[in-house]
């Protein structure tokens, strides 16, 4: 007898190429309107609205009505880890949708994945605060040491906040350009929140790419280390 959850469904739903294209303009963060998602998948509007619907009844996605206007959004941090996990299996598989590029370049130094910071400058955020003790690995899980949470609360990171909600402080993603870790979780959106309220980094408005700003790269680095 089959038990269990059927990942059928939710992998059928991602598998369709207009909704995963759906998928990956929201894993910007940003909410994105049924028009602009038509765009992005190449369809119809009406077309798009059966997609959205089968999503969000999935669960996948959520949406916010405001004004005339309904926002959609990726639901939660589970569906954009299950999200980034298919980005990887599919680069190291080599299906790639578009050849290298100035854009893809961009996308490598720094980008958004859901929430959290992702790229270049987000490994090496990782590997140095696992390099001076404030991450630490246990059992194949990253967790934040005790030495990690004295140093993210003098950084102005609200722990005691961020562990009211159930998800995870820390949480390890494979960056699928770099093929290294970066840090994900409540801490990695606290991070990415921080950098951007810094204004060290800003949203381009229409991808996932972040661009830093003058000595922001910089200012994320000094922060940062320990």
């Amino acid at each position: 007898m089959k038990e269990g959850p059927d990942i059928s469904l939710p992998a059928a739903l991602m598998g369709d190429p207009a909704r995963a294209n759906m998928l990956m303009a929201l894993m910007s963060g940003m909410h994105l309107t049924a028009t602009e998602l038509a765009n992005e998948a190449g369809v119809t509007p009406a077309t798009a609205s059966v997609h959205l619907a089968k999503l969000s009844a999935s669960g996948l996605i959520t949406a916010t009505k405001q004004g005339r206007h309904k926002y959609f959004c990726i639901a939660d941090a589970d569906v954009a880890h299950a999200i980034e996990a298919l980005v990887i299996v599919a680069s190291r598989a080599g299906h790639m949708r578009t050849k290298p590029g100035p854009k893809n370049e961009a996308m490598r130094t720094a980008r958004s994945c859901y929430d959290h910071l992702a790229g270049k400058s987000a490994v090496t955020l990782f590997e140095t605060w696992l390099k001076n003790g404030v991450l630490a690995w246990e059992n194949d899980v990253i967790t934040l040491s005790g030495r990690g949470r004295v140093f993210l609360k003098a950084r102005g990171i609200d722990l005691d906040n961020l562990e009211k909600n159930k998800r995870p402080l820390c949480r390890s993603c494979i960056d699928w350009s770099e093929r290294r870790h970066h840090l994900g979780g409540a801490v990695g959106a606290a991070v990415l929140s921080h950098a951007l309220n810094s204004g060290w980094v800003s949203r381009d408005g229409t991808s996932r790419t972040l661009s830093f700003e003058a000595d922001g790269e910089r200012a994320l680095m000094n922060w940062c280390r320990f």
